[in-house]
């Protein structure tokens, strides 16, 4: 049952590499660039659920904020075109 969950978030993974290659915006690709993050935050915490190690949910956890805080900031500089300027 757990090797079909990691099958299906590697299958997971490759559609969203599909998308971000022939994304037709940057949008497009950003979300698919989140979505990778997200499916690699998975596989650690299953990982680590297979071996027993509890600590690599933690790591998952800290993986899946910096995630959100990397995709939050492309967009603010896609946005305002940078990222620390006042206006």
């Amino acid at each position: 049952m757990l090797s079909a969950a990691v099958i299906a978030l590697l299958a997971t993974i490759a559609l969203a590499l599909c998308r971000a290659t022939l994304g037709p915006t940057v949008f497009d690709r950003l979300q698919s660039a989140n979505t990778i993050g997200t499916t690699a935050m998975l596989l650690l915490a299953l990982f680590g659920f297979l071996n027993g190690r509890p600590e690599f949910l933690d790591l998952a956890l800290v993986y899946g904020l910096l995630n959100v805080v990397g995709v939050i900031a492309v967009l603010k500089y896609f946005r305002r075109g940078n990222l620390g300027e006042a206006e």
